[in-house]
């Protein structure tokens, strides 16, 4: 079994609730007919220069590949067994590029460290 996570650009002022919404409606096959964010586009490639996709070699952290892009987030299905730094990785860049993280297993959103008030 995968373990999964999406990262998503959503407008600022989101709340972990719009994140679910936005996750419901991909689930759903329902995905808005939009150009690309430019935060997801800088996320996928950073992402996939350090683990790529296409293909996805020996040791790969995707259980599934090619990685899912729409125009609003990546979701991200990992093998059980891929090494803590590569969830690390996708922790800083989803905080680099504004991006709010959804955290499939038990439904978490973590917006990026830029959106935390501290």
């Amino acid at each position: 079994m995968s373990f999964d996570l999406s990262v998503w650009a959503l407008p600022d002022g989101a709340t972990p609730e719009d994140v679910r919404a936005a996750v419901r409606r991909c689930r759903e096959g329902r995905h808005g007919d939009r150009h690309p964010d430019p935060r997801v586009v800088a996320f996928y490639r950073a992402i996939t220069a350090s683990y790529p996709d296409r293909p996805a070699g020996p040791g790969t952290p995707w259980e599934v590949a090619p990685l899912h892009a729409a125009g609003d987030h990546v979701e991200l299905n990992l093998v059980p067994t891929c090494a803590d730094q590569v969830l690390l990785d996708i922790e800083r860049l989803a905080g680099q590029h504004d991006l709010m993280l959804f955290d499939a297993q038990d439904g978490s959103v973590y917006p990026p460290p830029s959106r935390v008030a501290g």
